[in-house]
């Protein structure tokens, strides 16, 4: 029986929060207005004012303000390498590398 185990305890509203804090403070470090921002990126100011107040974005204009801000290989990067908590999910993970498709539905 395959189980897979999650002990991450961030709910994805948590992680988009995060992420928004972060752009955020990358922004203003670089001391960039929204509307500066905007320019550089073609994202909408505001569209960057929502994802700062209530973290809500396409990925597009995400991606767009991340590369803005200099960090198109940590988005390259992201989910990048396979992650796995027991042998057997390396195991899976290695003989899976070079599928095009899935196979199987979770296990319940």
């Amino acid at each position: 029986m395959n189980l897979i185990y999650n002990f991450d305890l961030d709910t994805p509203d948590e992680l988009l929060e995060i992420l928004a804090k972060n752009l955020q403070q990358r922004r203003l470090e670089k001391g960039l207005s929204r509307n500066a921002l905007s320019k550089l990126s073609g994202v909408p100011t505001p569209t960057i004012a929502k994802f700062e107040q209530k973290h809500t974005i396409s990925l597009a204009a995400f991606v767009s303000m991340a590369k803005t801000l200099g960090y198109s290989k940590d988005i390259k990067e992201l989910l990048s390498r396979p992650l796995y908590n027991t042998m057997e999910e390396l195991e899976t993970i290695n003989r899976n590398k070079n599928r095009k498709r899935g196979r199987n539905e979770m296990d319940r």
